[in-house]
């Protein structure tokens, strides 16, 4: 029979129930080859690159077949570059030996970003993130041209049903083209970001801004006429011109041309208003570039 002594060092040494397994964060294609394609942090490192044997396989000629590492240490995550040809970027600053990851973080992967998303709430994480691609831009974090199309739909339907003004711009940006010729696309991306950056400071709280091409964004402008849309295209014109770009280094001034419509009778439908723009745009461009046309 045991002992009194014998039953408490049982109990001592026993190692208790079991600790619950510890979710995995995960990383989420968010933007360009392997768009929404998922990795489970877990507790075997991923490998991120081109290669067949990588855990989340971009097959682009932008990434390295081992591009980058993701693991999970006692009490973080953590990423480090392998050595790509186009270094790892955390949040689009160069990475350098290893960093920290934490919720939302984005790495670019050669014209892939990727998000990270923390252990917390990972599923409702992960299903927000995918109601983010299918609305947003994710380069560029503004609206969809589908999405832009959605809002822009309801936004006309109902001035047209309160007789109030509304208007719209589309921005062009100038020679872009160049820029990815000279620079890569990679660097044309950054520029597109830049320029989102600014367009959304200018944006009111209603307003509706959208990436709606390839260099091509939109801002609707509910509860505004024809002259004022005018003056803050052409406010956004200037902070443009006016902002420091450096594609591959080289400070380079960058413009936008912008076409601006109003809502009127013959033209109170998306397609119609998107035309007129489009069609002020064009009269930006062939009268020099960075200016603004208002549709006549």
């Amino acid at each position: 029979m045991d002992s009194p002594h014998d039953t408490t060092q049982r109990t001592l040494h026993s190692p208790g129930p079991p600790r619950p397994a510890r979710r995995s964060a995960c990383v989420v294609v968010i933007h360009g080859e392997g768009l929404g394609r998922r990795a489970d942090i877990g507790d075997a490192p991923v490998l991120v690159g081109r290669s067949s044997e990588a855990d989340l396989v971009i097959a682009h000629q932008s990434v390295s077949r081992s591009h980058c590492r993701i693991w999970r240490t006692e009490d973080a995550y953590r990423i480090a570059d392998l050595g790509a040809t186009n270094t790892t970027r955390l949040n689009d600053a160069k990475l350098h030996g290893e960093r920290e990851l934490v919720d939302g973080d984005q790495v670019t992967v050669g014209e892939s970003i990727l998000k990270f998303i923390s252990q917390d709430s990972v599923e409702a994480s992960y299903h927000e993130e995918i109601y983010q691609l299918a609305t947003h831009d994710a380069l560029t974090e503004l609206c969809n041209r589908r999405h832009f199309a959605e809002l822009a739909d309801k936004e006309i339907a109902r001035a047209m049903r309160h007789g109030r003004p509304l208007s719209l711009c589309i921005l062009d940006v100038d020679l872009f083209k160049p820029i990815n010729d000279r620079h890569g696309h990679i660097r044309g991306d950054e520029v597109l970001r830049q320029v989102a950056a600014v367009l959304r400071r200018h944006a009111r709280n209603d307003d509706v801004a959208a990436r709606i091409g390839g260099e091509e964004f939109a801002l609707l402008l509910p509860e505004c006429a024809a002259s004022d849309a005018a003056l803050l295209a052409d406010r956004l014109r200037e902070a443009v011109a006016s902002t420091m770009f450096a594609p591959g280094g080289e400070a380079q001034r960058i413009t936008v041309s912008i076409g601006v419509a109003a809502l009127a009778p013959d033209r109170d439908t998306r397609p119609a208003l998107m035309a007129a723009a489009d069609a002020a745009l064009y009269r930006a461009k062939s009268e020099g570039r960075n200016r603004v046309r208002v549709s006549e």
